[in-house]
């Protein structure tokens, strides 16, 4: 049946350790450091210097070709550009604003007289400028996007799944600012100008479902589908399959098939973009875990260091194993907490030693699990070994670089393989190959 996938697994939600808190916005930090790339192609380039007074959602760095820009988190003084540890790993160049606590906006950050009104083209510039990216953890440039999927595109779908374990952003977004979403889809569309518009969950998101069920009676055209929960339904493959009965094809795109998929986040932060006047400075984070004494869900400023982001949910337990930087099948591991929030930062996930499932003598026992679960129909027991042995031609004829990299081999694997992390390994390798 066309609501299905194949594979995936369904571990252990984790969510009622957040999803009851209401949502609240945090204090502002003293300073922000701004990261030059927080989204996929060219790093930006500072526009201002040491010294510069900057406003709130003033533009500080940008660039040419695939990049957009980023903008001033609060208003204050530049005191430096220098590295700062990424969120994704590594380092990056970082504008760094000592607040002055006044939140003074900048001039060209004000609403569109008429909305409405505006041009097809008008609305992808706006995006652009307001540094919009996918915002449920893969970054990419939200005006290109859109204009790939333009006149390629009869079914819109908005991914509110958000799969991952633990994380509730998405959902407790959808709970209180359902309009802000449901208008940035309705914006999204004046785009694509597609056929269909659906809005998908996962039917362990009741509460959210219900308040969308109400909303949509304002939006004509749009549907609502809930699908059963199961880990990745929120993969842009997986989801279109199962929203529409559609395969992308090995080495394609969504528009391929007549899609595009936008995350929640991302189309909320449209609305706020094209009817305030917003660029992206802020968003909503889950902060959780057994490894933090309070978790909840944080309105956050951008450049906030993950130190004060935790210490505003009562900091971590004495019992704290890792902290994530996303969920626990897709996240990454941070050895820095002065790593900044970046705008594709959905979730803090900090794991305490009891979730600690790895293994100091990982080894495959030739179950045959991994290729049960692998929503991509991919070998990860073959991947793996030859990922481990550089054989570059392998892994082509494997298709490697159709992994989506969801951990569900890894979840699923008893000899505790890590799997995921040989697979980047290997697509190292071949991305060095093909230079």
């Amino acid at each position: 049946m066309k609501s299905l996938f194949f594979g995936g697994v369904h571990p252990d939600g984790h969510k009622d350790l957040s999803a009851g808190v209401p949502l609240a916005a945090m204090a502002l930090p003293a300073q922000a450091a701004v990261l030059l790339r927080q989204h996929i192609g060219a790093p930006c380039q500072p526009l201002v210097a040491v010294g510069d007074t900057v406003c709130l959602g003033q533009k500080i760095g940008d660039g040419d070709g695939l990049c957009v820009p980023v903008h001033a988190p609060v208003s204050g003084v530049v005191t430096g550009i220098e590295d700062r540890p990424h969120p994704g790993g590594g380092t990056c160049p970082a504008i760094l604003i000592k607040n002055d606590f006044l939140d003074t906006p900048c001039p060209t950050m004000k609403p569109y007289s008429h909305p409405e009104a505006l041009s097809t083209a008008e609305l992808v510039s706006i995006i652009r400028e307001a540094g919009i990216v996918g915002m449920g953890g893969a970054a990419f440039p939200t005006d290109v996007k859109s204009k790939t999927g333009m006149s390629r595109t009869d079914t819109l779908i908005l991914n509110a799944c958000e799969c991952e374990p633990y994380i509730t952003a998405d959902d407790v977004l959808l709970r209180a600012r359902p309009a802000d979403v449901l208008r940035g889809v309705e914006i999204v569309a004046r785009i694509l100008s597609p056929g269909r518009v659906v809005i998908a969950l996962e039917d362990n998101k009741a509460q959210a479902a219900e308040v969308l069920k109400q909303q949509l009676k304002d939006f004509p055209g749009m549907e609502l589908k809930v699908l059963p929960t199961r880990y990745p339904q929120g993969a842009e493959k997986q989801l279109i399959q199962a929203v529409t009965g559609r395969q992308v094809p090995s080495g394609g795109l969504p528009k391929d098939v007549g899609c595009t998929v936008f995350n929640a986040a991302t189309a909320a932060a449209v609305y706020r973009a094209v009817y305030e006047g917003m660029p992206v400075i802020e968003r909503i984070i889950t902060v959780t875990g057994e490894g933090v004494k309070q978790p909840r869900n944080l309105m956050v400023r951008t450049g906030t260091s993950f130190l004060e982001v935790i210490a505003a949910v009562g900091g971590l337990t004495d019992d704290v194993w890792k902290v994530l930087s996303g969920g626990p099948m897709m996240g990454t591991a941070q050895g820095d907490l002065s790593v900044p929030v970046a705008k594709s930062t959905n979730a803090i996930v900090c794991l305490s030693s009891a979730q600690n499932g790895e293994s100091a003598h990982p080894v495959c026992i030739r179950c045959g699990k991994c290729l049960e679960v692998c929503p991509m129909g991919l070998e990860p027991l073959y991947l793996y070994r030859y990922s481990g042995a550089g054989d570059v031609d392998a892994l082509k004829r494997l298709h490697l670089m159709d992994c989506i990299e969801c951990g569900c081999c890894a979840y699923a694997c008893p000899g505790k393989l890590p799997l995921v992390e040989g697979f980047r390994a290997g697509k190292r390798t071949l991305k060095e190959g093909a230079k």
